[in-house]
């Protein structure tokens, strides 16, 4: 099957659904970046132009198996089924947020969807990631976990140290390298010598392969190979999914360091736009059905900041709870 052939294995629905949530996390991270200056969260890391990793890697998982996620998370977190109501009020720092206001942007989380976290540590999710994956073999679970990290995390040594144990153990973990081409501000052709980061697979005996992040049906079909391949046994898979983030590092960033002519040549690689020519041409969808979802998603994410900006502010008295396992009396008793 080539890439330009959708899977065969999917209903219509299911390859209209990956459209619609691309669609959900780009109007969502534009929306709050559109309200940067109002919400709570300091730092706001967008993951527009990113939408296919997350939606495709996502889709070839089980519903009850993991994953870990990075700073730029929101993407993450909606794949995996997270609600966006929820996730919206966090941002805002509300106590109906997901984790209650307290985590904000960069530490979102649903164990509930076993969605492990976010985390603010620049390669911090794939340690984490697997100790789940050696819980999950030693328990004979058969569930794997996909850990999503950033060209940025590559050079951390806690990535490497997790990819050489996931290899020696052969755990059922998939590595989702996000290279979006720039580690904040320092593009990655600076900060490391080879092409494709996918050969750092080679050093610690591990399957590794490049493809195109922007691409929602080779990152799911190609993840999908490497889920089958761990369940099987056969222990981790590296994928490299070359891609570029169309907004600044955070929303505080200037983003001087990236020409326009760099970002507009980018986003005519657009992978929803791409995606839904691609549809269209197959007949799974037409311009009538997608101006309805259009709209939905509209309605849908404007629907997350109204209730967002009615849930209340989080009480004082309450900000050690779920901290300590015995909670500490704030009143003086």
């Amino acid at each position: 099957m080539s890439s330009d052939e959708l899977p065969k294995e999917l209903s219509s629905e299911e390859l209209i659904n990956f459209y619609k949530k691309m669609l959900l996390i780009r109007e969502f991270e534009l929306r709050i970046t559109k309200d940067s200056g109002k919400i709570k969260s300091p730092l706001v890391h967008p993951y527009t132009g990113e939408e296919a990793i997350a939606i495709g890697a996502c889709a070839a998982i089980d519903e009850d198996d993991y994953i870990t996620s990075t700073h730029r998370g929101h993407g993450h977190f909606i794949a995996k089924g997270g609600d966006i109501n929820s996730l919206m009020a966090e941002i805002y720092g509300k106590e109906g947020g997901i984790c209650k206001g307290r985590g904000g942007s960069m530490h979102v989380a649903d164990f509930s969807k076993n969605m492990l976290g976010a985390n603010g540590i620049v390669g911090a999710g794939p340690p984490l990631a697997l100790g789940v994956a050696l819980a999950s073999k030693m328990r004979n679970e058969g569930k794997v976990v996909l850990t999503f990290f950033g060209d940025g995390a590559a050079n951390q040594g806690m990535l490497h140290e997790s990819m050489n144990l996931a290899v020696i153990w052969k755990l059922p973990i998939i590595f989702v390298l996000e290279n979006n081409m720039y580690g904040w501000s320092t593009s990655v052709k600076y900060a490391t010598a080879i092409k494709d980061l996918s050969l750092r697979a080679q050093g610690y005996g591990m399957r590794g392969i490049t493809i195109d992040g922007n691409d929602v049906i080779k990152v799911y079909k190609t993840t999908k190979e490497a889920i089958d391949l761990a369940r099987k046994g056969g222990g981790p898979t590296l994928i490299e999914c070359k891609t570029y983030r169309w907004q600044g590092q955070t929303t505080m960033d200037a983003d001087k360091y990236r020409s326009t002519e760099e970002k507009e040549e980018w986003k005519k690689k657009c992978p929803i736009e791409a995606y839904k020519i691609k549809l269209i041409k197959s007949e799974v969808i037409d311009r009538t059905i997608i101006q309805k979802i259009e709209e939905d998603t509209l309605a849908q994410v404007e629907l997350s900041v109204k209730l967002a900006k009615k849930s209340p502010k989080p009480n004082a008295t309450t900000v050690l709870d779920d901290i300590y396992k015995n909670p500490i009396d704030l009143g003086g008793n």
